[in-house]
């Protein structure tokens, strides 16, 4: 699989009281390396974000967006409207839902919604990166979370294999548009990012790869394979991160190595994967 990179981030740090609407390619991404950030919500449902840059405070308010879109080739995808340096600020309720990953800080609005803000390092370099700039992601949403399943198996030789799909309100999330790197061209194509914990890229977290969900199913696959110029990645433990449709949450999967081979859960597994019909894994 090739290593797919995102682009469009939004770009904080020239934006002073301007209003803008986030890119179509992702979610909201609102900062890069922020640290201290806060979240509050005021009673016109629109969300303030203050932060601090090289030990600057920066401050935002987003409205106009709400959960996610399923894949259309007719019909943009959700996306926030922005003003960076409006100020403001409003009520962080507590937060009765599931846990999040990567979480920096989650608010129930007075309206019932949901916000939050997670944050984690989305471009590493393939093969080994660990060094890369911390985006700060805002979302917004009501209901079911997008889910990501991934299974552990085998391929090639006993190789280390990872399969699963990425889920919104039971559909499949995809795109339609995207470079010949695989780098996503519309609003709707998602890339999960893989890493692998101690392995022969040294101790730690390091990044292995990132690749598309393929449509319709949102379906995924990916082999631990080496090659030149990279060892294979198999670690003690893995996970994959990938952004929310719309401006969902970003949601991540993580568990240890399947271990040794097991021929009974390679044919299970097998099966599950060529069940979902998608040709581009386990032919």
């Amino acid at each position: 699989m090739k290593h797919l990179q995102r682009s469009a981030v939004v770009p904080a740090l020239l934006l002073v009281s301007a209003v803008v609407a986030t890119p179509a390619f992702g979610s909201a991404i609102v900062a890069r390396n922020a640290r201290h950030a806060t979240l509050t919500i005021d009673r016109r449902g629109r969300a303030h974000v203050a932060y601090y840059v090289a030990g600057r405070r920066k401050v935002l308010v987003a409205w106009g967006a709400i959960n996610a879109r399923p894949p259309s080739k007719t019909r943009p995808q959700v996306a926030f409207e922005l003003r960076y340096g409006g100020g403001g600020r409003g009520v962080c309720l507590p937060y009765p839902g599931p846990p999040l990953a990567r979480l920096v800080e989650v608010c129930r609005a007075p309206d019932g919604s949901y916000w939050a803000l997670q944050s984690w390092q989305r471009m590493l370099p393939d093969h080994g990166g660990s060094k890369g700039a911390w985006e700060l992601h805002l979302s917004h949403w009501r209901g079911p979370l997008p889910k990501l399943v991934v299974h552990q198996d085998w391929v090639s030789g006993r190789v280390r294999h990872i399969f699963g799909r990425f889920t919104y309100r039971g559909r499949g999330i995809h795109g339609f548009r995207f470079t010949r790197h695989g780098n996503p061209r519309d609003g709707y194509g998602r890339n999960v990012y893989v890493d692998t914990f101690d392995s022969a890229y040294g101790k730690g977290w390091h990044r292995e790869n990132g690749f598309l969900t393929h449509a319709p199913l949102g379906v995924f696959c990916y082999g631990f394979y080496a090659a030149p110029g990279h060892p294979g990645g198999e670690g003690t433990k893995y996970r994959a991160t990938v952004e929310g449709p719309g401006v969902t949450p970003d949601v991540m999967w993580e568990a240890r190595d399947i271990g040794a081979f097991k021929r009974a859960v390679e044919k299970r597994m097998r099966s599950l994967e060529r069940s979902w019909g998608d040709p581009k894994c386990r032919a």
